[in-house]
């Protein structure tokens, strides 16, 4: 997750925080479900998250998204495992 000096959040995040996730040429909303251990994700934080996206789209292992929040990337990761 990006820190505010690099355009990223001012504020942390909980569990069911729901961004937007850019994959490719696709573009949907997600619900983020942190591990247990994890209250909240604070900006700079380097986390393991579950994403669950409201619709679906292909997708890979490895494959790389952005997050973004009202017009502007907060983070971005990599797609390590497809559940389900």
């Amino acid at each position: 997750i990006l820190k505010k000096e690099e355009g990223g959040r001012h504020t942390g995040f909980l569990g069911n925080y729901r961004p937007q996730f850019f994959m490719d040429t696709a573009d949907v909303t997600g619900k983020i479900i942190l591990p247990p251990e994890s209250k909240a994700v604070m900006p700079g934080d380097r986390v393991t998250l579950e994403i669950e996206l409201i619709s679906p789209i292909a997708m890979e292992a490895n494959q790389r998204f952005s997050i973004r929040e009202g017009g502007k990337t907060i983070g971005a990761g990599i797609v390590s495992k497809i559940i389900g």
